[in-house]
């Protein structure tokens, strides 16, 4: 769903870290996360299951994966009653 975004933390070397994000970029877009045989990659993929854009890391490299999805429903707080006349 557009506004789903992971965030990829890595190890560049010499005790230094570079940050990556990925994000569905338009509505029915969503973001999927694989990892498998020392790779992690993070795709952005269609409704139809096309793959968009992908980034690939070392799995020995990445710190942090994090998962940033998009709400789905409003909180209650930000919903803002319709004020009837009478």
């Amino acid at each position: 769903m557009k506004g789903d975004r992971v965030e990829i933390v890595i190890d560049a070397g010499s005790g230094t870290t570079r940050t990556y994000d990925v994000v569905a970029t338009r509505a029915g877009r969503r973001v999927e996360t694989v990892h498998g045989r020392g790779v992690v990659e993070v795709s952005e993929v269609t409704r139809g299951g096309t793959t968009v854009r992908t980034a690939r890391f070392l799995a020995n490299r990445v710190l942090a994966l994090v998962e940033h999805p998009a709400a789905d429903v409003p909180v209650a707080e930000e919903i803002t009653p319709a004020l009837r006349s009478a």
